[in-house]
């Protein structure tokens, strides 16, 4: 059971770390194309900048909660809460810039 539980909290942590690595890499291809426009990308870059904390925190955090999954329950425990609490705000945030710059356009045109 607690080998199982391990598992499952590093699966968990894993998952986090690549949903904040994922909005890590959004914003950064987001920056990479506003820089290209010059002056008319300029709002966005220094939106991408305020962001950039935020986003450096959570991967971060999610990579202390992966390294938790290594040790005990006690561990495993706090290493999922960890790499599943990043992954949930980076996932949140990674929605929140798409919605901002997509005008509020959901997955499929919807």
């Amino acid at each position: 059971m607690g080998t199982t539980f391990g598992v499952v909290a590093f699966l968990i942590a894993l998952a986090g770390l690549l949903t904040t690595l994922g909005n890590v890499g959004y914003l950064a291809m987001l920056s990479s194309a506003a820089s290209k426009r010059g002056i008319s990308g300029e709002s966005t870059v220094q939106y991408v900048r305020s962001q950039r904390t935020l986003a450096g925190v959570l991967v971060l955090v999610a990579l202390a909660g992966l390294l938790f999954t290594s040790g005990g329950a006690v561990a495993d425990l706090v290493g999922l809460v960890l790499g599943g609490g990043s992954g949930l705000a980076g996932y949140r945030a990674l929605e929140s810039t798409r919605h901002r710059f997509r005008g509020g356009v959901g997955p499929g045109g919807v």
